[in-house]
């Protein structure tokens, strides 16, 4: 059964998404909610999640280009692209041979998100580690209380706090960052399946 071939979207949607996150930036900045995380977070840890974030994105849109290249050659025999190549290849070999070079086409396109979906997890891990990290900073005061002087407590208090303060910090910003850029990838998956599902429905 040939699988009817749709619209290729892909790169408006990014587009769309990229232009989302730039005014969900931009708002975040506006309101004073980026120099809250920064003063706040004294692990640094949040700075690092958003510039690996950032990094991640920058490749992220790379993909998307060229996949909506590659998506946009399904019809035409360019060397330029994998996909080109794999027609070139199809009319040159027997049927019988088309599921391997199908299998090889589906891993050079899948094996670019590999890194993207390693960012995902490490992002991840790094909140998690701030929140360890906090709740340390948090629980190290406790040890130095030696009696009830208010003066005291309220300092230690206030220590406390900070170290709270990284925990949930950390916590939020790896969890939105790393959520984020999955939903990211998905949306290239989602479009490379259709696209080797037409494929692999044209040349069987």
């Amino acid at each position: 059964m040939l699988i009817e071939k749709k619209p290729n979207y892909l790169l408006l949607k990014a587009s769309l998404l990229l232009s989302l996150i730039f005014f969900g930036s931009y708002l975040i900045i506006y309101l004073g909610l980026f120099d809250l995380i920064i003063e706040s977070d004294r692990s640094r840890i949040s700075i690092l999640i958003l510039a690996i974030y950032l990094f991640a994105t920058v490749h992220w849109f790379k993909n998307v280009l060229s996949l909506d290249k590659e998506i946009s050659s399904i019809d035409s025999s360019s060397k330029e692209t994998l996909i080109g190549r794999f027609n070139i290849e199809m009319k040159a070999i027997e049927e019988k041979d088309s599921d391997s070079k199908l299998d090889i086409l589906e891993d050079e396109l899948s094996n670019k998100n590999a890194l993207g979906y390693l960012i995902v997890d490490i992002l991840l891990k790094l909140g998690l580690t701030g929140t360890v990290i906090g709740f340390i900073l948090m629980l190290l005061p406790i040890g130095e209380i030696k009696d009830f002087d208010p003066q005291i407590l309220q300092k230690l208090l206030s220590t406390m706090s900070g170290g709270m303060a990284v925990a949930l910090y950390t916590t939020l910003t790896g969890l939105i960052t790393s959520m984020m850029l999955k939903f990211q990838y998905f949306l290239i998956d989602s479009s490379l399946g259709q696209t080797l599902n037409y494929l692999n429905s044209k040349f069987k």
